[in-house]
């Protein structure tokens, strides 16, 4: 069979187990005789979040490790990155449990689709349409550098853990305004629309930062096919004023969602937004370290390190204006 499909159905099948479980139970459900619920019913109707957590382990960390070892590649990780939060949506939507305000879910659902086609878009585009052509550069790294030993420390370092932040605890935290707007029913005010903005105003610089990024790679990999030398450095559209635009836009997608649980009361889900922010200051240090190693860019790249805003988008520096004025 061919290695893309294969992969895909891979992927479509890995999850089943967690949604014919959490299917059943919802069938099971019925409010009238909840007190001749079985135990382990029970269980999941009171603790919806323990519950994801639950199954997040079994189906994510177990299963897709054990696919791993038998592919002795962890790529499927990367796909479902862009798919939980989808799949976490819903769950705390139809939880027995849920209350919501209809208007306010309808429209974070809807965010949380188009955050979750932008995201998986510039996977696919990335990895030339293909399942699992490759799995994340710092997993190979970690590969290399534990050998033999890789096979069970990868359950730690992929799964329970992502350098240094624990994976689960990770995902299920930043997704926690989501279980909070389908746990508070309170009417729409000024600060809904305030978040929905902030969420679009993510997903939109995200899905530019990736495209003119995905434009500059294929680019230079046309120039290295003719034999002719690669540009280094990428400095126009957004990333004249940013060194890390999508790495901005993604922050904002995922604050907008705190004020949105902010907005019900529940500020204290900003520590999976905080979290994640810690975890993207520290990808940007591997990053950039990873850049100034290339030879080809490396000049290039320390330039504009000292000229151009890490995140936040601004006008360059005065070292580049009077660099582009001797020019």
């Amino acid at each position: 069979m061919n290695r893309n499909l294969r992969n895909a159905i891979i992927a479509f099948l890995a999850p089943l187990p967690s949604i014919v479980f959490y299917l059943t139970f919802l069938r099971n459900h019925s409010p009238a005789s909840d007190s001749e619920l079985s135990s382990i019913h029970s269980w999941c109707l009171n603790h919806p979040l323990l519950l994801a957590n639950l199954l997040f382990f079994l189906n994510v960390n177990v299963l897709f490790w054990v696919i791993g070892l038998l592919q002795s590649s962890h790529w499927m990780i990367d796909v479902y990155w862009t798919v939980i939060p989808v799949m976490l949506v819903h769950y705390f939507a139809s939880h027995p449990l849920a209350q919501y305000n209809k208007l306010r879910s309808m429209i974070v659902v809807t965010l949380t689709w188009i955050w979750s086609i932008r995201l998986t878009h510039n996977y696919f585009r990335r990895e030339n349409w293909e399942w699992g052509a490759r799995e994340d550069w710092r997993f190979n790294d970690l590969r290399k550098q534990y050998g033999k030993h890789w096979w069970w420390l990868s359950f730690f370092s992929v799964y329970v853990s992502q350098q240094p932040i624990f994976a689960q605890i990770f995902l299920i935290g930043i997704c926690l305004p989501l279980y909070v707007i389908h746990s508070v029913d309170a009417p729409l005010n000024i600060w809904d629309f305030i978040s929905s903005a902030i969420c679009l105003t993510g997903i939109v610089m995200a899905y530019y930062a990736d495209t003119q990024l995905h434009e500059f790679v294929t680019g230079n990999q046309k120039l290295k096919e003719q034999g002719e030398p690669k540009i280094p450095n990428l400095d126009t559209g957004l990333w004249h004023y940013s060194r890390h635009p999508n790495y901005l836009g993604e922050q904002l997608w995922w604050w907008g969602l705190v004020i949105f649980a902010w907005n019900l009361g529940q500020g204290w889900t900003l520590i999976g937004a905080l979290v994640n922010t810690l975890c993207l200051v520290y990808v940007t240090i591997l990053v950039e370290r990873r850049m100034v190693k290339q030879q080809y860019r490396a000049e290039a790249y320390r330039s504009y390190q000292k000229t151009t805003s890490v995140w936040i988008p601004w006008f360059k520096s005065h070292v580049a204006a009077t660099k582009d004025k001797n020019t």
